[in-house]
Order: C-alpha cells, then structure tokens, then sequence
C-alpha cells in the first residue's frame, strides 16, 4: 500500500490509528488493516531449504544454537544476503514464535554493539568483516561468503554434538532435500521434532511454585544416563527454557 502525500499532521494521525487500533482510513488512500499485513510473512520470505543447501548436516549447528539462545553473528558483504539469511534462522525453532532476536542488519558502531549486547540470545547479521573478529559478540560465527560456521571456544561446551543432534541434522537435510517438500513443510518437520525433543523434559521435571512452573530435575536426568552429549544438551536446553531452579 503506498501513501499519498499528505499533511505532515494527518500522516501522524493515520500513524497513531494503526499503532492504538490496528486500523486507518482516509479518502486519499483507503483502508489499511494491520492484521492483513503479518510481520511472519515477511520473515518467512527467505528460505529454510536454501540454507540447507548451503549448509548441509552443519545446519544442525545453528538449530542448537537457537535451541540454546545462543548469540548467532552472520556475515556477508552483501546486506541483501545477510538480511535474507539472518530473517530465516528464527524459523528453526518456529516454537517460540520469536522474531525479537533477529538483527538482520548491525553496524560496528558502540551505541549499536551495547544495545545488542544487552540481549540474552540473538541473530545478527554484519556485513563489515571485522565482526569476525570480535569473538566477544558471538556463540556462533556463520561466514556466509564462504560458507562456513565457526562455534567460539566459551561455547563448544554447551553446543558438544551427539547422537540427538546428528539425528535432528539428517531429518532437517532430509526433509530440506526432499523436492516435494516447500519451506513450510520443512519447517514444520523441524518443528514436531523440536517439539519431541521439548516434550523429553517433562518427564525429568516436577511443578514447582504457586505458578505451576515446570523445574528440571537434574538427578532425573542423570538416572536416564543419556549419552554425554544429549545430557549436556538437555541441560542447557532446559536452561534456556528457564526450567532450572534458581
């Protein structure tokens, strides 16, 4: 929908509508409805298979990582393909519905470095190479020019691969490969597998509090004596889930 020109005061106006009531009409440019305009759309206009493609069974990676809220810092020269890149990763974990970790586009700036870094987890796409070398900003470091993921030393720890994850990266190249699948479809096949891997925690949890809240119970997860690796990722995904005690 493009604007007529207007008075500086009526595009204010039409601005506060949409904003209070998700609605503004007008003569010059008709209605506009805030709820046909959803933000997912544009965001699931990249392409899960493209990345598989590019990435192969080390999408596994990214998919931990988001899983875990890691830090993801992309970079490309190109802002059209870090945009296009970075606005596609939250879909991986299309539980959480979150699409406020996503800077597709940061400047080497402080003011830009300090409001990012004030955030748990995100994905941020750079397109000035020296990002790579501020490992402080980053879990995980995708070089989309050259098509290579680097996990930062403080995160090999938490992102150790194992059984689960190989499992996970072969159903996502899979289904990413299969040419009757669309991206929707894959996504949702990463999604109920996802949603299998969350489920594995409830049985290792009791209720905790008056909220009703969902606490990891670590000694249940030491008795199941999953291999190394998928105990150490369930540890960590439960504590990005916030179901650990505090």
């Amino acid at each position: 929908m493009y604007l007529k020109h207007g008075s500086p005061v009526k595009m204010m106006e039409s601005y506060i509508a949409v904003l209070t009531k998700g609605v503004c009409q007008s003569e010059e440019n008709g209605s506009f409805l805030s709820k046909d305009f959803d933000a997912r759309k544009a965001y699931l206009a990249g392409s899960i298979k493209d990345i598989v493609s590019q990435f192969g069974m080390e999408t596994i990676i990214l998919h931990t990582a988001l899983m875990l809220k890691k830090r993801i810092v992309a970079y490309h020269p190109k802002v059209e393909a870090v945009q296009e890149f970075t606005r596609t990763l939250p879909a991986l974990v299309w539980h959480r519905q979150d699409w406020s970790i996503l800077h597709s586009y940061v400047h080497l700036n402080a003011d830009e470095l300090d409001a990012l870094q004030t955030c748990t987890g995100y994905v941020a796409g750079f397109v000035d190479v020296e990002v790579s070398h501020r490992v402080g900003l980053y879990d995980v470091f995708v070089n989309l020019a050259e098509s290579e993921i680097t996990i930062a030393p403080p995160a090999k720890e938490a992102m150790a691969m194992g059984k689960l994850h190989k499992e996970i990266g072969q159903l996502i190249v899979q289904s990413a490969e299969d040419p009757e699948k669309s991206d929707s479809q894959v996504i949702q096949d990463i999604a109920l597998k996802t949603k299998e891997v969350l489920s594995s925690l409830a049985p290792l949890s009791e209720v905790s509090g008056a909220g009703g809240k969902l606490v990891l119970r670590v000694e249940a997860l030491k008795q199941k004596r999953f291999p190394p690796a998928t105990e150490n990722f369930l540890y960590h995904l439960a504590a990005a889930e916030r179901m650990l005690q505090t």
